[in-house]
């Protein structure tokens, strides 16, 4: 019977060891993502939906938002005009404000509609 008991006990703590390597593995990927985008900041002005959706509280849906509002009004001004971007309160904006930037003047992109 004790034999039984640490074979199982064996078992167990083997597949704790796996999921919190597999765990830590998950975390040290999130971990390198986020610091990629600190490095490398996102230009809202040229960014795809995918890149933004990589922003720390931008999903899919605000991604496509945040798209969708440039097409609509053209180039963003400044990071604030995100505001503007139903989903995006001002704690999101200070949260990834280190972490995207706006480019200058760009003929390819839409300009200001007036």
């Amino acid at each position: 019977m004790k034999r039984i008991h640490a074979s199982k006990m064996t078992i167990i703590l083997a597949i704790v060891l796996a999921i919190g390597f597999v765990a830590a593995g998950v975390h040290a990927g999130d971990t390198r993502a986020a610091a990629k985008l600190k490095a490398e900041k996102v230009d809202l002005n040229t960014a795809s939906a995918e890149t933004l959706s990589g922003l720390p509280g931008i999903g899919g849906k605000k991604a496509e938002a945040i798209v969708q509002y440039r097409a609509e009004h053209g180039r963003f001004q400044s990071a604030e005009e995100l505001l503007h971007v139903k989903g995006i309160g001002s704690k999101l904006l200070e949260k990834i404000k280190p972490m995207i930037a706006v480019s200058v003047r760009n003929p390819d992109l839409p300009q200001r509609k007036k």
